[in-house]
């Protein structure tokens, strides 16, 4: 627990720290900390003490350091603000408030301020614009959606990567540094513990971001107490380790000395730097600082009222805002911002007119669009038995749109050889430093083992418009769950790849052979999820992807060839985009339908025959995606699966989870019960009941219901 003497004699020391402009500057700083605080109390709801012992750190970098226009709060080459401690979102939103950001509708910035000391007071209120945790989309000046701990690191890093890509791909003599800004981050002990961050750090150091600034809020507390009881680690000498330039400030109230160490940070080009900032949460409480009880829940009406009292606070009036502190706000980052985007605004109207082709690419980023052919020359497959593994057709697709997209960019954990997803066409590149043979202007991404971190780096290069991919084998998007998730909760267009799709994966054995993943993948609100059956359908689920804008999408691709179908015999690849479709049909009303997804398609498919062969009438449903097929009205639905066939039999090598809303609740479904088991595949068709043997007495038995 840090020392707390200097708690009762507040008023006395507190300018000594160098607020920088005298009593406004700290009337500014105690503004952010007793909105926090008052916010909190009323919410009766939140976290406190983080807010209170980081206004002078986010005053110092707001009103003095950063470049950002709160008039324009989508300026391109504005700093980017990630506040990892989610839960100290009170500190941005009073922030936000205070700096007067305008807001954001549809896209577009609007004349209206983002946050009025109404919606501060509204905090954590049904449909408020200030949630627990800072939500993007939600409120202008959110940059991003934290409050897991960790993912704000990671996003950070993928802003950071996507500022140097857009400044090496465009820049040009005379415009080098048009697009360029830094990426602060305030970070504390969850972050610090959480090992996505660590991923995170090491992916930053390794590619030397020197515009990507963390400040480490070490108040040593965590919701059971002093850190020591877990966290006794020397982080400071674990970053130098990764190749970051660190820092140590012991006085977080100095906010001379933290603009100082801010611009010395700003001075190394070639790595990352950490402020560590050694402070005292829920500072000038007089009972509470220091401890776990200023951390997540309200102070209290007494311990408002004392830490006010140290503050020398003028009034005893909840959500009090001074005269003239906005008025401050205005004078310095508002004034400032405002001349710098004044500047960027006419030097890239000079840009526009000298590059007129570059500066287009660069509207259609940050306008979210798609370049004109961007499907041109996209592969065709013609029948084959025989056929081709998913992966390996998904990567000559992701190949042929990368070169008529030119800011898709992407890599995968270490794993790229097997999911096919390096982009091998001339210029394509290795986004690495020069150091490492490398320029940041390559598009093929190196993440290392480190799932985890890939995800949350993927998510923050989407946020800067960059059109990112990820890949990875299906059983460790178990490590990306979290980043997956937030993906859609900020309806992020990051487009994850995942190969090695079942028990195909045969001799690995259980460990890697997914059974539960597609079932989670499915459950999770806002998300695409295509498992194609051939070639041809892997290339109008590309087809169907690229367009989206505010969704991410996960491809499930096969390791295992599967057969490419006749589609001048079978229905056009093209209906994947409705999710599921009548691949092929008796030609009237069917007894049975055999539905899958997948490798298990074309085994659908060969019972097919032999029932059409037997006389018995059946239909085959291709089943790509259950989320593109309840995007359909209900006629489309009924006409695929009509409500008075009741003998239905779904196959598909994964979990049946789900699947019963499809084959009802009389129908077949072969799908795993179990983990899988280490063999050669063939031998795990046969143990699992994937074989035509039992698709065939299973639909032989469902096409006598009535």
């Amino acid at each position: 627990m840090r020392s707390l003497s200097n708690q009762v004699a507040y008023n006395a020391q507190a300018g000594s720290g160098g607020a920088g402009s005298g009593d406004i500057a700290q009337l500014t700083i105690n503004t952010i900390r007793t909105l926090s605080m008052d916010a909190v109390q009323k919410a009766n709801s939140g976290h406190p003490g983080t807010a209170m012992a980081l206004a002078p750190a986010m005053y110092a970098l707001w009103q003095h350091e950063l470049k950002y226009d709160p008039q324009q709060p989508l300026w391109p080459a504005r700093d980017r603000f990630v506040l990892s401690i989610g839960h100290a979102s009170v500190l941005l939103y009073s922030t936000i408030f205070l700096t007067g950001i305008r807001d954001v509708a549809h896209g577009k910035v609007v004349d209206r301020p983002s946050l009025t000391v109404k919606d501060i007071e509204q905090f954590r209120q049904l449909n408020s614009k200030t949630p627990g945790h800072p939500e993007y989309r939600f409120t202008s000046g959110v940059e991003t959606t934290t409050g897991p701990l960790g993912q704000g690191c990671g996003n950070s890093v993928g802003m950071a990567i996507a500022e140097k890509h857009i400044q090496a791909t465009y820049g040009r003599p005379g415009f080098e540094d048009l697009f360029s800004h830094y990426v602060y981050t305030f970070c504390g002990d969850g972050d610090m513990m959480e090992g996505v961050a660590s991923e995170a750090a090491s992916t930053a150091g390794h590619l030397g971001l020197g515009n990507l600034i963390w400040l480490y809020d070490s108040n040593q507390i965590s919701i059971e107490g002093s850190t020591e009881i877990a966290f006794t680690e020397d982080v400071g000498k674990r970053f130098e380790g990764y190749k970051w330039h660190v820092q140590t400030l012991s006085d977080a109230n100095d906010v001379n000395a933290i603009r100082k160490a801010l611009e010395a940070a700003r001075q190394v080009k070639d790595r990352p730097s950490l402020i560590i900032l050694k402070t005292v949460i829920g500072y000038g409480a007089p009972k509470k600082a220091g401890t776990a009880a200023a951390h997540g829940e309200p102070l209290g009406a007494e311990e408002i009222a004392g830490a006010k009292k140290a503050y020398g606070w003028p009034s005893t009036e909840p959500f009090y805002v001074p005269d003239g502190v906005q008025d401050h706000f205005k004078q310095g980052l508002g004034k400032r911002g405002a001349e710098a985007y004044a500047a960027w605004t006419k030097k890239f109207a000079e840009y526009t007119a000298k590059y007129p082709d570059e500066a287009e690419q660069l509207k259609a980023i940050f306008e979210h669009r798609l370049p004109k052919d961007w499907d041109k020359d996209l592969p065709k497959w013609e029948a084959d038995p025989k056929g081709v593994a998913s992966r390996a057709s998904s990567g000559k697709v992701i190949n042929a749109i990368a070169k008529n997209v030119p800011w898709m960019i992407g890599g995968s954990a270490d794993l790229s050889p097997s999911t096919k997803t390096n982009l091998t066409f001339d210029g394509a590149g290795s986004f690495q430093p020069a150091q490492w043979n490398g320029s940041y202007a390559g598009r093929n991404l190196h993440f290392g083992v480190r799932e985890h971190a890939m995800g949350a780096i993927c998510n923050g290069i989407a946020l800067s418009g960059i059109r990112p991919y990820c890949s990875g084998f299906l059983i460790f998007s178990d490590y990306m769950k979290a980043p997956i998730r937030l993906s859609a909760i900020m309806e992020l267009p990051v487009i994850y790849i995942f190969t090695h799709d079942s028990i195909g994966v045969g001799e690995d054995g259980p460990t890697h052979q997914p059974i539960e993943q597609l079932a989670q993948l499915r459950a999770t609100p806002g998300l695409m999820t295509i498992r194609p059956a051939d070639a041809n359908e892997v290339d109008a689920a590309w087809r169907t992807i690229m367009p989206l804008t505010e969704k991410p999408a996960v491809l499930i691709l096969s390791r295992q060839n599967l057969p490419t179908i006749d589609r001048s015999k079978y229905a056009p690849a093209e209906n994947l985009s409705k999710g599921a479709y009548v691949l092929a049909c008796c030609g009237s009303k069917p007894d049975v339908i055999l539905m899958a997804s997948g490798s298990e398609v074309g085994l659908v498919v060969e019972v097919y025959e032999k029932l059409i062969a037997e006389g018995v009438k059946a239909r085959v449903v291709s089943f790509p995606s259950f989320d593109l097929f309840e995007e359909q009205d209900q006629a489309y639905k009924d006409s695929v699966l009509p409500p008075d066939v009741k003998g239905r039999v779904a196959v598909e090598q994964a979990a049946a989870f789900g699947w019963d809303r499809y084959a009802g609740l009389g129908g077949d479904i072969i799908a795993m019960n179990s983990f899988g088991a280490s063999a050669p595949l063939s031998a795990l068709l046969t143990k699992f009941g994937f074989t035509p043997e039992k698709v065939y007495e299973a639909a032989l038995k469902q096409s006598k219901r009535k």
